[in-house]
């Protein structure tokens, strides 16, 4: 058998190919590396930069519907999801008290108002019947006692009657004169009626009465509670037959005014000024007819709680956070925008 001889020249040639193979790898690994740098540079030059968009919220005004009268819920009128018009009525309350209360202050209007009739009527066609034949028979009481008086001096001047008799004449006329002067004075009385204060006090008693049932009509206006505005009824919260206090929540109305909020740090305000129209996306509304064009009316600074905080080292700046709020342009298209729904602003 023959054996095989190794050479240096065949140790040289293996290393000379192992060196080549080693340099064709390095160089494709090089032509790797530096095609997959042309391309990313590449890409990074020709991607476009992605759109910004800022994402707010539909929202909506809900109105609660309380009463000033505790009582029973006597009927239901609507129902959860209904459309209503402001002045519709929504719930009956029932209210015993109310209603006594309503009939008292009524009860009381009438008696002020009989009493005042009575002081203005003045005294009764009889009294005054009465007060004017007093003086009548004091006048003529005058007269009997004035002639008497005459006589008796004309006596006393003959000597006839003592001073006696004529002193007793004159002092009999004195007191029918006197008498007199009274009756007059109750006829007057009679006639004139009551004192300008009395009167004054009947007509004040007879407002005060019908205050109170004005006070007492109010509260019972509010059996009947009606809707404050247009929109839809959005909850309810007693059931027929149940109990609710004075204030209690009966039913909320969803007003049809509606706006979206956006949350924005402040190098995004030039994009949202007062007075812009914008157009925005909204996801809940379906594939078709999702966009809807609004206008801003409302910028406000949340405050430092909302403050976007920088890292200094970054060489970054603190950014305030404002709030927008834009009504849609068109109100027929707020229509079937609902509280909660997404709206999303492509800038």
């Amino acid at each position: 058998m023959q054996s095989e001889n190794f050479t240096p020249n065949n140790t040289n040639n293996t290393v000379r190919e192992l060196k080549g193979a080693e340099r064709s790898l390095l160089i494709s690994l090089a032509v790797v590396v530096l095609v997959v740098a042309i391309v990313a540079i590449v890409g990074f030059l020709c991607i476009n930069k992605p759109q910004e968009y800022v994402e707010g919220q539909v929202e909506g005004t809900t109105v609660r519907v309380a009463g000033k009268m505790a009582g029973r819920i006597e009927h239901l009128y609507v129902k959860e999801g209904d459309t209503v018009h402001a002045g519709d009525t929504l719930v009956h309350i029932h209210s015993t008290i109310a209603e006594a209360q309503l009939a008292s202050a009524r009860a009381m209007e009438e008696v002020a108002r009989a009493q005042n009739r009575k002081v203005d009527a003045g005294a009764r066609s009889q009294v005054i019947q009465a007060a004017a034949d007093m003086v009548a028979t004091a006048r003529a009481a005058v007269d009997i006692t004035q002639k008497t008086y005459e006589r008796m001096e004309n006596l006393f001047a003959q000597g006839v009657v003592t001073a006696q008799k004529r002193d007793e004449a004159k002092a009999a006329y004195d007191a029918a004169k006197a008498q007199l002067s009274a009756a007059e004075s109750q006829y007057s009385l009679a006639l004139s009626g009551a004192q300008v204060e009395d009167k004054d006090a009947a007509r004040a008693l007879v407002t005060a009465a019908g205050g109170n049932v004005e006070a007492a009509s109010a509260v019972f206006e509010d059996s009947y509670l009606t809707a404050p505005c247009d929109g839809t009824i959005d909850e309810i919260y007693p059931e027929v037959g149940e109990l609710v206090a004075v204030g209690t929540p009966i039913i909320n109305v969803l007003s049809t005014k509606r706006w979206i909020t956006f949350n924005v740090r402040e190098e995004m305000l030039p994009d949202f000024k007062m007075g812009q129209t914008l157009s925005v996306f909204l996801p809940g509304l379906g594939k078709e007819n999702n966009e809807r064009t609004v206008e801003v009316y409302y910028i406000r600074d949340m405050g430092n709680y909302a403050t976007w905080r920088a890292t200094k080292s970054t060489g970054q700046y603190d950014s305030r956070t404002f709030q927008i709020k834009a009504r849609p342009v068109d109100n027929t298209s707020a229509q079937d925008l609902r509280p909660g729904m997404t709206a999303i602003y492509k800038d």
